[in-house]
């Protein structure tokens, strides 16, 4: 009887340990995560940016990545930890004092056969 109710006490406490770990953008998305996807989305290369004003709000993660060209861009990334392990999702970026119209016409002036196989080029 006592092994059933400690093991029931075990499985609960490991369910909410779980649970709030999961929900921590702060545990799943690591400053390397970011860099990385980052770097991804803006088409530029790891270390050619520099990341400041994080903030975790739940699973997000927003920030500002400032490239050495002096470009400002908000970005976002969500992450959770599962059992799989930490799963961060693509970073989202909008350059500062420009429209997403704007970034897009940008974008699209400089688009290469990945980004029109993706749909991001018009």
């Amino acid at each position: 009887m006592k092994t059933i109710c400690l093991r029931r006490v075990v499985a609960t406490s490991v369910v909410v340990l779980v649970g709030l770990v999961a929900g921590c953008a702060s545990v799943a998305v690591t400053n390397d995560a970011i860099e990385k996807n980052t770097a991804f989305a803006l088409g530029i290369e790891k270390g050619t940016f520099t990341i400041s004003n994080r903030e975790d709000d739940g699973i997000k993660s927003t920030y500002l990545a400032t490239t050495n060209a002096g470009k400002k861009y908000t970005c976002y990334v969500t992450g959770t930890v599962s059992v799989v392990g930490r799963v961060v999702s693509d970073a989202v970026c909008n350059q500062v004092g420009k429209s997403t119209k704007q970034a897009t016409e940008t974008t699209s002036r400089s688009c290469n056969a990945l980004l029109k196989a993706a749909g991001k080029c018009n």
